[in-house]
Order: structure tokens, then C-alpha cells, then sequence
């Protein structure tokens, strides 16, 4: 309800006067709680569309992050394998611990640079999670003072919703493994391939 609305509701007739809405706007202290509720809303909405903004940058950021790590290996084992063709007689073999480190080496940046992204993307969606359950409070506590008018009883509303929020328990599973390691597991195992591969290709 905007202030317009709330304004209109203090020139009706005296016939709605016992309507909650009328009483809110008459009554300085519900009228200035409903707008810092309506505006707190707006602000979490805000909050809301800004956390869904940042989760999905940061998906985008771990695909482009999956797309590196195996256009990185593919064009390694390309041009070793191209370089070793080329020169069948060659030493690479006594020398394949140099791009297998190399390769190592890559990988488990990439690994961590993944494993760290992930671990963000999960953070913001308890984040994005909770400010959705505090608009819900928010929300069930703006449509109550709208339906009870004066009858609203302030302090214990209010303290209701402040304890809703502060006593607010996440649920917490208990889980020996996470997507987020099987996702590692993954891209070591992966990476171990693409050693074995490299040694194939030199010798």
C-alpha cells in the first residue's frame, strides 16, 4: 500500500472509518510501522534480485572455468602429440615429466580455483534463502497489520517477528559428501587421465 493509498483512505466517508486500512491511517504510529514494513520490503526484494544476479555470475564464471580446464588438456595432448609425430627419434620420453608437471600443476589450480566457486555459489544460496524466509516473515506481518488495524498489538507483532528471525534454526544435514566433492573427485580423476594420456603420447 502506497502513501497515496494511504492518504485516499483518510478522506473517505465516515462510513468506512471502522475499515483496518481507515484505522492505519488514522492512527500515526500503525501508519508509520506499515511504510517502514512496505519499504523494508522493497529493500529485500532488491536484496533478493541482486543475491540472483550474483549466484548466477557466478555460475557462469564455474562454466567458463569447466570449459578452460578441458580446452587447456585438449590442446596440450594436440601438440604434444603433433611435436612427437613430427620427431619419432626424440628424447620425449625421458622428458615427459616436464608437461606432465605442467599439466599437474594446471590442473590443481584449476581444481581450487573450481572447488572455491562452488563453495561461493553454495554460501549465496543460503544467503538468497534466507532473505527469502525474511520476506515471508515480513510479508505475513504486513498482511496482518493490514487485516486487524488497531486491534494490531505492536509489541508482541513485532517481538514475534524479531524472535522469528533471531531464533531461526538452518536445517543442517549431515552428509560425509557434498556436490561439491564429488565435483573435485571428479576433475582428479580427470586430471590423472590426461597424465596417463600425455605419457601414452610421448613414448
Amino acid at each position: 500500500m502506497s502513501d497515496q493509498e494511504i492518504n485516499s483512505l483518510n478522506k473517505e466517508p465516515k462510513l468506512y472509518s471502522r475499515h483496518p486500512l481507515h484505522e492505519i491511517a488514522e492512527n500515526p504510529t500503525h501508519k508509520l510501522l506499515l511504510k517502514q514494513w512496505l519499504k523494508e520490503e522493497e529493500l529485500n526484494f532488491g536484496r533478493i534480485a541482486s543475491k540472483e544476479n550474483q549466484i548466477d555470475k557466478v555460475r557462469k564464471e564455474i562454466t567458463q572455468l569447466y570449459c578452460f580446464y578441458f580446452l587447456f588438456h585438449s590442446t596440450t595432448l594436440l601438440l604434444l602429440f603433433s611435436s612427437s609425430s613430427k620427431d619419432p627419434n626424440s628424447e620425449s620420453c625421458h622428458k615427459s615429466w616436464i608437461p606432465s608437471l605442467c599439466s599437474l600443476l594446471c590442473s590443481l589450480v584449476l581444481i581450487w580455483a573450481i572447488r572455491y566457486k562452488t563453495d561461493v555459489e553454495s554460501h549465496m544460496e543460503k544467503l538468497l534463502q534466507r532473505e527469502k524466509e525474511d520476506g515471508k516473515l515480513l510479508a505475513k506481518c504486513v498482511l496482518e497489520l493490514k487485516k486487524k488495524g488497531l486491534e494490531f498489538d505492536l509489541l508482541k507483532e513485532v517481538d514475534a517477528l524479531r524472535r522469528a528471525k533471531s531464533l531461526r534454526i538452518e536445517p543442517k544435514v549431515v552428509s560425509k559428501w557434498s556436490a561439491s566433492d564429488f565435483i573435485t573427485l571428479f576433475f582428479v580423476g580427470v586430471s590423472c587421465v590426461f597424465l596417463g594420456l600425455i605419457r601414452v603420447v610421448l613414448c
